[in-house]
């Protein structure tokens, strides 16, 4: 989850790395200029690395209320995740599972499995403002996208990378550009979702940067609803473990309903 993809998702185990600062540009001209492709991989590798066990928690806002959920998460390359509630006891052990391109989901309070059907990836993931779609695809932005590398900064001596994304004309996606800023450390700031029309729909924004398990991570991120106001949720990483050994019952439909089939360092 990048995030969930994505899933793209502190309490500050490590001291956090501010990211307000001012920023200069870099003259494209007098730089290398790494290739656009290989960093927003390198955002997402470096996220779940091989493999990768995360306890955090999501809080989802409203104008009207608000609630909070803590979460385990496994994951292996960019095609398997699996995703559990944990905490509260009325959410706990709801789960959802992606390997490749197909996700299932698991509600313990009816005992049944769920494919999520292609036609419900777009609507929203356990009432949050992240999508199906977005927990289920981290690596559909490179499959179906070409990367441009638009500008370059620096920012408290690392250089910050905008980099927009585009769909190809054969790619079955929502979007109409996807624009995403990676620090040179590949930790993702930013990646903003605009919409056919090119109208910026929702961002979702680093705000604190924590060193974990050797190496720097998005701490906390939230996902704000540009046409909806006050609406956001934030993903809060408690602690991660990157290159886990999983078993190959760690994905699969039976650790989906069991979590005693399930590695948790």
């Amino acid at each position: 989850m990048m995030c969930v993809r994505y899933f793209v998702f502190v309490m500050l185990i490590f001291m956090s790395v501010p990211l307000q600062a001012t920023t200069q540009h870099i003259d494209s001209n007098r730089i290398a200029s790494p290739d656009a492709y290989q960093l927003v991989k390198a955002a997402i590798d470096n996220w779940r690395g091989v493999s990768s066990y995360a306890d955090m928690s999501m809080t989802i806002h409203r104008p009207d209320w608000q609630r909070s959920m803590r979460i385990s998460s496994w994951t292996r390359g960019t095609d398997h995740s699996l995703v559990r509630v944990t905490e509260p006891r009325k959410d706990s052990g709801n789960a959802t599972l992606v390997i490749g391109s197909q996700m299932w989901s698991y509600n313990p309070r009816i005992n049944r499995v769920i494919k999520i059907p292609s036609s419900m990836m777009n609507q929203s993931w356990m009432g949050s403002d992240f999508s199906n779609r977005d927990i289920a695809r981290e690596d559909e932005i490179l499959d179906e996208y070409i990367h441009t590398l638009v500008s370059t900064e620096l920012i408290e001596e690392q250089k910050v990378y905008t980099i927009e994304s585009v769909p190809r004309e054969t790619a079955a996606v929502v979007w109409g550009r996807e624009v995403l800023r990676i620090r040179d450390d590949d930790v993702l700031l930013s990646h903003a979702f605009y919409d056919q029309d090119n109208q910026l729909v929702k961002i979702m924004e680093t705000e604190s940067i924590s060193w974990m398990s050797g190496r720097s991570v998005a701490s906390l991120q939230r996902m704000r609803q540009l046409d909806k106001d006050n609406h956001w949720t934030e993903i809060r990483v408690h602690k991660v473990q990157f290159d886990v050994p999983l078993s190959e019952n760690t994905f699969s439909l039976g650790a989906l309903r069991n979590p005693a089939l399930q590695h948790q360092p």
